[in-house]
């Protein structure tokens, strides 16, 4: 008599959990370049932890004024200091991470003065850090994978005129766009740009924004603006989180609850991507990253 084989049935439940998982896998982004206690752009990638590295900021650009890197205390753009992450860059991207580059943030000046501006600023981007050629690319020959839109100031006009001429260039190579809208649905000043329609990811920040931001063991205000959010035209929707208490005024979410209340709600959403980190160096002092990495 044929023996009966057991051996796949007994694997069934654990192929099913292997599938349930895999079906919200999701990766985790980080800004690096505000603080040179942060470490390297390749030790941050060696981690493992993450797969997307937004570097910050291009600080300075539109209304006719000269284009500026801000890397804090890492390198001087200035004097071309900047021109040694190439190497960095490029074994990021050896190792699967995309890496893109941060426009904006909390402080700079920058503005789009007409849809003719927005045209000229994406032609630069694209000479000078992604699959152009220029003579003076800040940050060497690597070619960064997109373009991050963190605007906090402004009137909100014309991003997504930079949006739409940036995707044009992809016909030459891709260009990942993302964006980083505070939770206040809709965002101000990114409304008009994500509602093209051409964003891969949307990382939305869920913190110094009291009204949908988690507060005091109450996850609640979050869960209702990640419904709103998940209305969005976006490839990929992440949960935008400070690594440590002292990165923001508010939002952190202990790992544990982060885990255990947050994530196995947010997971549902089909277009839930991950979680994002604000930032690397705040990462590096709390280990927030290790904490989460295999519930993301």
């Amino acid at each position: 008599m044929a023996t009966i084989r057991q051996a796949p049935i007994l694997l069934l439940p654990l192929l099913l959990i292997s599938l349930f998982k895999s079906c919200y896998a999701g990766g985790i982004a980080v800004y690096w370049g505000q603080n040179a206690g942060e470490g390297s752009l390749a030790d941050a990638c060696n981690t493992g932890n993450y797969q997307y590295v937004n570097i910050g900021f291009l600080s300075t650009f539109g209304n006719g004024q000269t284009p500026q890197l801000n890397l804090a205390g890492h390198c001087d753009p200035a004097s071309g200091g900047c021109t040694g992450l190439s190497s960095d860059i490029q074994a990021c991207q050896d190792l699967g991470i995309k890496v893109l580059l941060s426009l904006g943030g909390g402080a700079g000046s920058y503005s789009l003065s007409s849809a003719d501006d927005a045209t000229e600023v994406a032609t630069y981007l694209w000479n000078n850090f992604l699959g152009g050629e220029s003579n003076s690319r800040p940050l060497g020959e690597a070619v960064l994978d997109g373009i991050d839109f963190d605007i906090e100031a402004g009137d909100g006009q014309h991003w997504d005129d930079l949006a739409r001429a940036l995707n044009g260039f992809s016909q030459q190579g891709k260009v990942y766009l993302s964006a980083a809208p505070q939770c206040v649905f809709p965002d101000a000043n990114l409304n008009g740009a994500i509602n093209t329609g051409l964003f891969d990811y949307v990382w939305v920040q869920f913190y110094n924004n009291p009204p949908c931001q988690y507060t005091d063991g109450n996850t609640d205000n979050l869960i209702i603006a990640w419904n709103q959010w998940s209305s969005v035209l976006a490839g990929q929707l992440f949960l935008g989180l400070p690594a440590a208490q002292a990165a923001a005024s508010g939002g952190f979410i202990p790992a544990d609850v982060l885990i255990s209340q947050v994530l196995p709600t947010i997971q549902s959403s089909s277009r839930y991507g991950g979680v994002m980190l604000w930032d690397r160096y705040n990462d590096v002092q709390s280990g927030y990253s290790n904490a989460i990495k295999d519930n993301v």
